[in-house]
């Protein structure tokens, strides 16, 4: 069986650590070599660009600064873990991967999405995920999921910290790419309970290993 690239996307709240960890044990249910990682990070040197991403600095963080870091740790990310992994015929399995750099920097931050596109071109090549799991639900849903998350939580990060409005544009942003590549994303109603939820995503994982 050869390897696979599964990603889970959605805004904050909606479930992705939870998810990761049932696609991870279906997975190994199911016979196959899994690698589980996460975006930014995944690497020691991607795991420092994230720490430095995700820092609630005193000075504002340009929007292009936040991308360019997020592009960094993705390169390494790539070439030093996903690549390998799937070489060897593992799949992986990522917490957000490219297309929360179309919904946060493009569509949060307000850049353009052409630059974004550009340096994905740059930096993924032809590698792409095989099955993107969209975890929606509406934003109040998930700001109160988060919210009671965070409260066994000593920080929370700058993308956390975000209103409403950011967030409401980074799901619309979700919703589009689903819109424009059905065949790769698949949207999750993660606003139900998670029994359902993971129900669904057991359905795309069957779907996907039954296309080899």
């Amino acid at each position: 069986m050869s390897g696979r690239f599964v990603t889970l996307e959605g805004v904050e709240g909606v479930g992705k650590s939870t998810n990761l960890e049932f696609v991870r044990q279906f997975l190994v249910t199911a016979g196959i070599d899994v690698v589980t990682s996460r975006e930014p990070g995944g690497t020691p040197f991607a795991e420092a660009i994230r720490g430095i991403v995700l820092d609630d600095w005193e000075e504002p963080v340009p929007a292009y600064a936040e991308l360019f870091l997020m592009f960094a740790a993705r390169c390494a990310h790539i070439e030093n873990l996903i690549k390998p992994a799937l070489a060897r015929g593992a799949w992986v399995v990522c917490d957000r991967f490219v297309d929360a750099s179309f919904a946060y920097q493009a569509a949060g931050r307000s850049l353009p999405k052409e630059h974004v596109a550009r340096l994905s071109e740059w930096v993924l090549g032809s590698l792409r995920p095989d099955l993107t799991l969209l975890l929606d639900t509406t934003i109040d849903t998930g700001r109160a999921r988060a919210y009671k998350r965070d409260q066994t939580r000593a920080v929370t990060d700058r993308f956390e910290s975000e209103r409403a409005s950011f967030f409401a544009r980074v799901r619309d942003a979700y919703l589009a790419l689903a819109d424009e590549q059905p065949q790769r994303i698949k949207v999750i109603d993660a606003g139900l309970p998670l029994p359902a939820v993971q129900r669904q995503i057991g359905h795309e994982l069957e779907a996907l290993m039954g296309s080899q």
